[in-house]
């Protein structure tokens, strides 16, 4: 007898992030910001102290009240998680039953599918307009006709950029009566979170990273905002340990640096502004980059039918971006990343790429 893999799995690959060295990374999303020297001096005296034979605090208490604090949130409406990636996972097996129809949208991150599928849920993608916005008077429409289970989408959007107003997400999540799950990772970037009205709503999950805007992606923390019934649910179907000490004794210490991550926050925007600018020119200069779609993030995401040319020859020159079907989605990155960026795709499209 031999065993084989379950249907579900047998054709999986591992995820392959870019790998290898290059001159400049603007492929992830990151933050350009490492930790400056007296806050790294915090963060060593903060793990330092770690009972490192002891389980961590299984609600993060400590790190709850750091991040509540900084949104001036209550912490009981957190769940801290090891990522956002888990945060998904968990609220995406545990929140929907086996054939439930789960949305999400086209364009919109890969993982909401993934887990979906991993769950057995009835994955159900919604499009997009052309101009990769969302209708949400269509997606009402399509979820009110069947007993979907959830909807799940970013806001703003990765990897398009884009974002929807507050008003608009409103009126969607008060016209369905399934789960909501809104990933709010890019919002640091924008002024449109609903983040403050969580208790509002029965059937909302607001997600949180700090691997974007507070510069944190190596420790791998997010947190799943919702009302204390819905919260209460997710920390009894989480790993009861399922963020580490040292990630909670990092994750403390750096969110109470409040004013350094404001204006942390404040200088990322104005590298995207300025990123932003720069392609727009290029695009005047060069149609095949088609358009270039006004960012509310991060990043900058162009539509181009060589998009995939593009990126390979940016390869060769030690410079990545993050390549998708007819799209490439850039990183805004220290002034000096943003320069060699600039000047090396102009280089590329000057060949006729």
């Amino acid at each position: 007898m031999s065993y084989s893999l379950n249907r579900k799995i047998a054709g999986l690959t591992p995820y392959e992030p870019l790998s290898g060295t290059y001159r400049v990374r603007l492929d992830a999303n990151e933050s350009f910001y490492t930790l400056p020297e007296t806050l790294l001096e915090k963060v060593g005296k903060a793990v330092k102290v770690i009972s490192f034979n002891r389980y961590p605090d299984p609600y993060a208490a400590e790190l709850c009240r750091a991040f509540a604090n900084f949104y001036g949130l209550s912490p009981e409406f957190l769940t801290a998680g090891n990522g956002s990636d888990e945060l998904i996972n968990i609220i995406v097996t545990a929140f929907s039953l086996k054939g439930e129809p789960c949305y999400s949208f086209a364009e919109d991150f890969s993982m909401y599918r993934f887990y979906g599928e991993l769950a057995e849920c009835e994955r159900v993608i919604l499009p997009k307009r052309d101009d990769l916005t969302i209708d949400v008077d269509e997606v009402i429409r399509r979820v009110i006709q069947t007993d979907t289970g959830m909807l799940l989408f970013s806001n703003p959007c990765n990897p398009t950029s884009l974002g929807l107003k507050r008003e608009e997400v409103r009126r969607l999540i008060r016209s369905v009566n399934c789960l909501v799950v809104l990933d709010e990772a890019y919002m640091d970037f924008w002024d449109q979170s609903l983040i403050d009205e969580v208790e509002e709503y029965d059937n909302l999950i607001l997600l949180k990273t700090c691997s974007k805007a507070f510069g944190m992606a190596g420790i791998r923390l997010g947190f799943a905002v919702a009302n204390p019934l819905i919260t209460n649910a997710l920390r009894a179907v989480k790993s009861p340990y399922n963020v580490n000490s040292v990630t909670q004794a990092i994750g403390t210490v750096v969110l109470r640096e409040k004013e350094l991550l404001k204006s942390r926050i404040n200088e990322l925007i104005g590298s995207r502004k300025e990123l932003e600018k720069e392609l727009l020119a290029l695009a005047g200069r060069y149609p095949v980059l088609r358009t270039v779609y006004p960012s509310v993030t991060n990043f900058v995401f162009i539509k181009t039918e060589k998009a995939r040319e593009i990126s390979a020859a940016l390869e060769q020159r030690s410079v990545a971006v993050r390549c998708f079907d007819g799209y490439l989605r850039i990183t805004a990155g220290s002034q000096e990343e943003n320069c060699i960026l600039v000047h090396e795709l102009g280089g590329v499209l000057k060949e006729g790429v």
